[in-house]
Formats: structure tokens, C-alpha cells, sequence
């Protein structure tokens, strides 16, 4: 085992016992210098020590070894332990690598090859070293402002599981979040050993009440995830997501203990294998020979006497955030304007001709979320006013679809639709190809 594991093998523990050695102690002891500045091993040092997402002595030390193998700090770490002799007294000289001078040096020759490769790591990714090497699969799941969600938590020991995404919620519609997956982050705050009350209380993710902890949890960090999420209000979020599902397609191994106590509190959880996808298998209705498009019409609203494509960023998040209740309509994208039918009764709610839409695009946070800008008042003394219709479709590549048809029009020149730059976080169309 000493030949395998050289920083954990052969430590030598304290002679009264009081707590378990680890390579992680010797490490946060290391000179800093003579300079007085920050070296790169110093800083990969206070990084781990500072990290939020772990807590031991075992996860502090294994995200260091993340930190110098992409910092190419590793060695020097090595290095200095050699020539720190009270810290070299951790190891027995006869029975490890470190210890043994013989073995150290050509043990720190490997450690200076590794100075030659390039290691790219996701650093962010280490909710789970205090636990284990495996890491999990990690996503971002960005979303636009709105008053639900729609997504179920339960607090397991410090973690916040997903469990049931509600039907017809934002968050069914962007087809990101499952049930069994882990909330790890908002905008960059870490969600690690959070409680009830700490993520916003009974509607601070927009869902319907949080239930409470299935375990005790340890101490809570000093931030208060609540009070970010009430300073964010309005504006775009952004979750770090942990998948319960691992590479191989199996269950991410060091969760199966969280799942099992969250199985004995909710017996009817399940794992959420794939999204649900509202009208799957839905057959396109059929009209004059034409496919009509099933969508969800999500509101309007007034952006005023300016149409660009600028608008659209606020325009869409602001329908949104109304969370009005959605109506099924049939769209249809027809040679010289855009027909929308009601679908129950196929009345009419809307025709815009061509030259009468300004711009149109989606968000990239809500890839299956598209809107549309006309014109609503061609005649006003105080010049053309505008308005924002927001959508949804099924599907992304159905969402793309439409943007394409509407931004070729089948007719060249739009009277209000601008040659144009696209801005971050929305799509756009000109009246003769995508920007």
C-alpha cells in the first residue's frame, strides 16, 4: 500500500490519537515564503482551505491535489515537505515514500513529469471529495425570471434534492432538471450544507411548499442562499446541477445513501429517467394541406415605440414573470403572414402579415421559449407602437424551426425588421439570414 498511496500511506498518528493524520494537515502547514507575496502553492493552499463544498480533512486535501495538478504546484508541495523536517516527522521513514529520502527523489522526478502535461479539470466540480474520488455529472440549468419554477426540494443531510419537477412548470418546459438530481449552486453561491429557509422558504424556488430535512443537517455556512435568491428576483438564474446519473448510465455510487433515507421519508419518489415531454407523439394538425404547429401562447406585452431586436430580452422575461395561465394554439407560418388559432374552438386570436413583424428570436437559457415583435399601432400621432408575443413549443428543434420560417418569411424585406448584431443570451433572425 505504501508503493500505491504515497501522501496517505505510512502516516504516522499523534501520539494521543485525538484526531486521524492526513496529508491535508502537513500541507496546510507548509512555509509560505520569504517574500511576504502570494506564491502559486500558497494560493492553491488557501483555495482548498477556503473551499465551501467541503468540510474534512480528506476533501480539503483531495481538492488540493485537483488545484496543483492543474496549478503544476505539485512538486513544489513535495519539495517543500522535504525540506521541512518537522513535517516530514507525519510520515515513518521506513515504511513510505515520503519518508524515506531514497524514494522521495524519484518519486519527485514523476511528479516533475507531470509539470509537462496540461490537465484540465472542473474545479467546481468537488461537492462529493469529502466523500469520495468519484465526482458526479455536473450541469448548468439557466432559466429565465418567473414566479414558479415548478421543482420539489428535500433537504438530505446538507444537500437539496430535486424531487418531482411539476407539470407544465417552467422547469418541465426547459427539459433540464429530473427528479433524484442536486441543486449545487445559484448564481455562484454554493448550495453545500444548506437548510430549510436558506434556499427562500416555502416559495423561494417558485414551487409549492419545501418540505423539511429528512436528516440533521451540519452547521449552515454563513450565506444566506435565501436572501441571494430574494436579491435576485427578477433577474435570470443560473443552478448548478449534480446528476444522479453517472457516466455508465447507473446510479451515481455515493448517493445511493442519501436516495436511500430520502426513499424512507418519501416512499413514492422515484428517479426521473428523462424529461416528460408535453405532446409527445402528438400528431401536427392539418389545414388547407399545411402542418399547423401545437404550441403554448405565453402573453403579450407592450415595449413601446421602439421594435429592434434589443427589446426582446426584456420583453420575454417580463411575459414571463406574469406566469398568466397558458393557452393552446395552432400557429401557422404561412407564405405572407403568421395565423395564430385558439385550438379547442380554431377561432382566430391573431393574423400578423409579414411586414408587420419587427424582430424574432428565443432566449438560449429557454431554448423551446421564441417571441415575436409587432407592430400594434402603424397610425399613432406619436409614431408606431409594439408589441412582444411570447411562446412555447415542444421542442427545440421545432423552436428553431419556426424562428427560420418566420425570419425568411418566404418574401424578401421586411418593413420593420432591422439588419442586425445579436446581443448575448438571444437568438435573432434579419429578413435574409441568421446573425
Amino acid at each position: 500500500m505504501a508503493r500505491k498511496e504515497p501522501l496517505l500511506s505510512a502516516l504516522k498518528e499523534p501520539a494521543w490519537g485525538f484526531r486521524r493524520r492526513d496529508y491535508w494537515h502537513w500541507l496546510e502547514q507548509l512555509p509560505t515564503g520569504t517574500s511576504g507575496r502570494p506564491t502559486p502553492l500558497s494560493i492553491s493552499i488557501r483555495r482548498a482551505g477556503g473551499c465551501e463544498r467541503t468540510r474534512t480533512a480528506q476533501g480539503r486535501g483531495r481538492y488540493f491535489l485537483r488545484l496543483a495538478l492543474q496549478g503544476k504546484v505539485l512538486a513544489v508541495a513535495v519539495r517543500q515537505l522535504a525540506q521541512t523536517p518537522r513535517l516530514l516527522e507525519f510520515y515513518d521513514p521506513g515504511s513510505s515514500i515520503l519518508g524515506s529520502e531514497d524514494l522521495r527523489e524519484p518519486f519527485l522526478s514523476l511528479l516533475l513529469v507531470l509539470t509537462e502535461i496540461d490537465f484540465s479539470l472542473d474545479l467546481q466540480n468537488c461537492s462529493f471529495l469529502d466523500e469520495s474520488w468519484l465526482l458526479p455529472v455536473c450541469c448548468t440549468y439557466e432559466t429565465v425570471p418567473c414566479r414558479a419554477l415548478g421543482m420539489v426540494l428535500r433537504y438530505v443531510d446538507g444537500r437539496v434534492f430535486v424531487t418531482k419537477v411539476l407539470p407544465e412548470s417552467q422547469a418541465e418546459v426547459d427539459e433540464v432538471v429530473l427528479a433524484g438530481d442536486i441543486l449545487d449552486e445559484i448564481n455562484g453561491c454554493s448550495l453545500r450544507y444548506a437548510c430549510p429557509g436558506q434556499v427562500g422558504g416555502d416559495r423561494g424556488l417558485g414551487g409549492p411548499p419545501v418540505l423539511p430535512p429528512c436528516s440533521p443537517l451540519l452547521p449552515p455556512p454563513s450565506l444566506q442562499a435565501g436572501a441571494v435568491l430574494q436579491s435576485l428576483k427578477g433577474q435570470p438564474l443560473s443552478f448548478r446541477l449534480l446528476r444522479w446519473r453517472w457516466h455508465n448510465g447507473a446510479v451515481f455510487e455515493p448517493l445511493l445513501p442519501y436516495l436511500k433515507a430520502l426513499k424512507e421519508k418519501e416512499p413514492q419518489f422515484q428517479l426521473q429517467h428523462s424529461p416528460r415531454h408535453r405532446g409527445e407523439g402528438e400528431p401536427r394538425q392539418l389545414q388547407g394541406g399545411r402542418l399547423l404547429y401545437n404550441l403554448r401562447y405565453l402573453g403579450q406585452t407592450s415595449v413601446g415605440t421602439f421594435g429592434g431586436k434589443e427589446v426582446l430580452e426584456g420583453a420575454i422575461p417580463a411575459v414571463l414573470e406574469r406566469d398568466l395561465a397558458a393557452r393552446e394554439v395552432l400557429f401557422d407560418v404561412k407564405e405572407a403572414e403568421v395565423l395564430v388559432q385558439e385550438k379547442a374552438s380554431s377561432k382566430l386570436l391573431c393574423r400578423h402579415p409579414y411586414p408587420s413583424i419587427s424582430c424574432v428570436g428565443r432566449c438560449t437559457w429557454s431554448p423551446r421559449i421564441f417571441a415575436f415583435c409587432v407592430v400594434s399601432s402603424p397610425e399613432s400621432p406619436d409614431g408606431s407602437t409594439f408589441d412582444c408575443l411570447v411562446f412555447a413549443s415542444s421542442s427545440e428543434q421545432e423552436c428553431e424551426e419556426i424562428i427560420g420560417r418566420i425570419g425568411k418569411g418566404r418574401v424578401c424585406g421586411f418593413s420593420y425588421l432591422q439588419s442586425h448584431r445579436g446581443i448575448p443570451g438571444i437568438l435573432f433572425w434579419s429578413s435574409t439570414c441568421r446573425i
